[in-house]
Order: C-alpha cells, then structure tokens, then sequence
C-alpha cells in the first residue's frame, strides 16, 4: 500500500515538475527550506510507523508547521540581513540523518534476521 502510495507521488511529481513553471532566484530559497523541513516531518513520519507511534495529527500539523515555521525565519532572516535559515537547515538535516540512520537499522535488523531464519532452515 505504501509502495503504491509512493509510486503515485513520483508519477505526480514528475509530471507537475516537467509542467510546473520555473521558480525565480528570489523565491528559490523560500522553496528550498520548506521542502527540507518538509522532508524532515516525512522521514519523522516513516521513523514513527517502524516504532508503531504514528499519529495522522502530528504528521499533518508537523509537515505545515515545520514548512510555515522555516519560510518565516527565512523571511526574518531575509529582513535583517543574517543567514538565520542555516540554523534551519541544520537542524532538519541532522534530523533527517537521525531518522534515517533509525530506519537503516530497522531494515538491516530485520534483513539480518531473515537470513539467520534461512541459515538456520538450511542446516536442519
């Protein structure tokens, strides 16, 4: 299901990305930190399924907050002239990389059993 899900989004993606008219210089960094931050709350949300926590709420609120909330600081950052959206970035980007290091080794401990499961079956 989640595969099929997936394999939608891409299609979708694709076809409004070849479609889609191109993002001027101006708002270039506005789109950039509010897909990283969205980015984040997805990989938060995949994190959430393999600990068996998710919640559709704090996923919907988390995505457009966590978007709203770093176009803001970008817009402020803007205004006074200092990078603040970095701090962002950094901030996402480390969680994202925590997230994902959570899902490797989900998989890689569920892909390690499955080939003990086999070893085991072989040498009965």
């Amino acid at each position: 299901m989640i595969m099929i899900a997936i394999l939608i989004g891409c299609v979708l993606g694709v076809i409004f990305g070849m479609n889609a008219p191109m993002i001027s210089y101006t708002y270039s960094s506005y789109l950039a930190i509010a897909i990283i931050a969205a980015l984040d709350t997805v990989f938060g949300g995949i994190t959430s399924v393999i600990k068996k926590n998710f919640d559709l709420k704090i996923f919907i609120t988390g995505f457009f907050g966590n978007a709203i909330l770093s176009i803001l600081l970008t817009i402020l950052g803007q205004k006074l002239n200092v990078d603040i959206y970095l701090a962002a970035i950094v901030v996402f980007v480390g969680r994202m990389f925590m997230n994902l290091g959570i899902i490797r080794r989900y998989y890689v401990d569920k892909w390690s059993e499955k080939l003990k499961a086999k070893q085991t079956k072989v040498e009965e």
